[in-house]
């Protein structure tokens, strides 16, 4: 066979390409019995349906045409008749393929080059494959390379196996690299594109810190310490939460370092950033106090439902506690996932005066009193006429000065003043549209079927089509920044879950959902909600 002399040199070039490119041998030599199979289609004819083979030990190659098995052939070149198959091999059946060798053929120029495609295209192929699958495993590591080039701010790094880029926004600001620099990133994110797998690198991205400090604390290495949050503004200053398992181990000082010695080494590789270590702690008082240093906090006042802290500081730390651009109240934002808002102590001592000069005006207005009586009740906390109608009689009357005929009385006005306002927002309701059912639905009040009404929900079923974040709004966190949107009863004091039952019960009313399709948490009729002795009310 004319091939046949080639046979070694087949072998030989399959081992070189798979060695060259990393993939393994018998890609190589399916893709060269395609190439083979494509080039003999172009001497024997199109119609021919032809298989090549070669032999991975010896190199040899065989030619066959198939044949398919049909009772009735249309097409010579493809098939054969059952009885024709029959007469070469008895257990031939239908469907399947009578094999016929092929004399070898002599590569011509076009032929070769043919070949050459499909072979070029089936190993890149091959070695796209090998790359996405070996670095789509690496996703969350540190890699090293050498810069390749630059792009329009963007560095391509060559990693020996692979390529991979940086993006201008994933560099570290003023950070500049020339071709033939060492550089070391964080592999964020591998997708199959159109011209291959694309390597995505990051210096700026949070985990690449992380990555940083396990490499040079063992103690995060082995686990023994874990960082719980990191907040960074990359190249300029970063805050990072770390915790550790062994109360004998210092976290904050193991990632220290003697005389600084690990922080410095991370501080160096991230172009000299600022690097604040803080104790991670689940008070999130404790720790927002933390967070904001080196500023000190006078106090702490947390709203859970808004995820939201406000921070009192003296006067003088004021500009040390919000930082550069606001930089440091920003980290520290980011670092616990809540919203901060700094006063200064003046601040809050003029917003206490002005809440309570708001207050004692309501309690003057509404339940028609002297300013010195609204200024005692406002002073004993009292912020709103629900609470003096509906706390118990004798909190009232233990206010000093007043008596139980008193304290009924400044009730009773408060229970009238509430009965005239729901009245007037009834009537608005009506004017609304909004209907009377609605007022089935526990919890749901004239006020805030007013306020339903105007965001034309006016029927349980309108209603009923609202999801929980509809009604209470929702936030939306990005770059660090916090966006709030409003629901249509965000004004109101209404907790997720109460809005979420609300749902529930108009859902059930329309016939939407069954009583079995209620979450099964809930606590059945006339069984006892109290927890039993020793249990955590929830």
């Amino acid at each position: 066979m004319a091939v046949s002399a080639n046979r070694l040199e087949l072998l030989q070039i399959a081992d070189a390409v798979a060695r060259e490119k990393s993939i393994d041998r018998m890609i190589v030599i399916e893709a060269m019995e395609e190439a083979i199979q494509r080039a003999a289609k172009a001497r024997y004819g199109a119609e021919t349906e032809v298989k090549a083979e070669i032999n991975p030990r010896t190199g040899e190659l065989r030619l066959w045409r198939l044949l398919e098995i049909v009772e009735r052939v249309e097409e010579y070149g493809r098939q054969i008749s059952l009885k024709e198959a029959l007469g070469k091999n008895d257990a031939a059946k239908l469907g399947d393929y009578v094999t016929e060798p092929l004399p070898p053929i002599e590569f011509g120029r076009i032929a070769a080059q043919s070949a050459k495609q499909v072979i070029v295209q089936k190993v890149r192929d091959a070695e796209r494959d090998r790359m996405y699958e070996e670095y789509a495993d690496r996703v969350g590591e540190i890699v090293n390379g050498s810069v390749k080039r630059v792009e329009y701010g963007n560095v391509i790094v060559d990693l020996g196996r692979g390529e991979a880029i940086i993006r201008r926004d994933e560099l570290i600001p003023r950070e500049q690299f020339r071709y033939g620099d060492r550089v070391r990133a964080y592999i964020y994110d591998v997708r199959r594109e159109q011209r291959g797998p694309q390597i995505f690198l990051s210096r700026t991205h949070p985990q690449f810190m992380a990555k940083l400090f396990a490499q040079e604390v063992p103690e995060i290495y082995d686990g023994i310490i874990t960082i719980r949050s990191i907040a960074r503004d990359p190249g300029s200053r970063a805050k990072i939460a770390v915790t550790s398992s062994d109360s004998s181990i210092d976290p904050v000082g193991a990632c220290v370092g003697m005389r600084g010695s690990r922080v410095q080494a991370v501080v160096g590789e991230l172009q000299g950033e600022k690097i604040d270590i803080i104790p991670w702690t689940n008070n999130i008082a404790d720790l927002v106090v933390s967070a904001l240093q080196p500023a000190d906090v006078a106090k702490v006042v947390l709203d859970e439902q808004a995820e939201r802290i406000e921070v009192v500081v003296p006067d003088e730390q004021l500009s040390l506690a919000i930082g550069r651009r606001g930089q440091n109240v920003r980290l520290a934002s980011q670092l616990i996932g809540w919203d901060i808002d700094i006063l200064t102590e003046q601040e809050e001592s003029e917003r206490r005066q002005k809440e309570f000069a708001e207050r004692t005006a309501l309690f003057m207005n509404a339940l028609d009193v002297d300013e010195m009586v609204a200024q005692l009740l406002a002073s004993e906390g009292f912020s709103s006429i629900e609470e003096l109608a509906y706390v118990d009689l004798a909190e009232i009357a233990s206010i000093g000065g007043f008596d139980e005929e008193t304290a009924g009385e400044i009730q009773n006005r408060a229970t009238e003043f509430l009965d005239a306002q729901e009245r007037e927002l009834d009537e608005e309701r009506k004017k609304l549209g909004v209907e009377d059912a609605l007022y089935d639905i526990p919890g749901l009040s004239a006020a805030m079927l007013v306020a339903l009404g105007k965001d034309e929900i006016k029927t349980v079923e309108d209603f009923a089509g609202n999801i929980a974040d509809d009604l209470i709004g929702w936030t939306e966190r990005k770059d660090g920044e916090t966006k709030r949107f409003e629901g249509t009863l965000s004004a109101f004091p209404l907790s997720r879950e109460e809005a979420e039952d609300m749902i529930m019960t108009a859902r059930l009313k329309v016939g939407w959902i069954t009583e079995d399709d209620l979450p099964q948490h809930e606590v059945a009729e006339g069984e006892d909600e109290a927890p039993a002795e020793g249990a955590v009310a929830e």
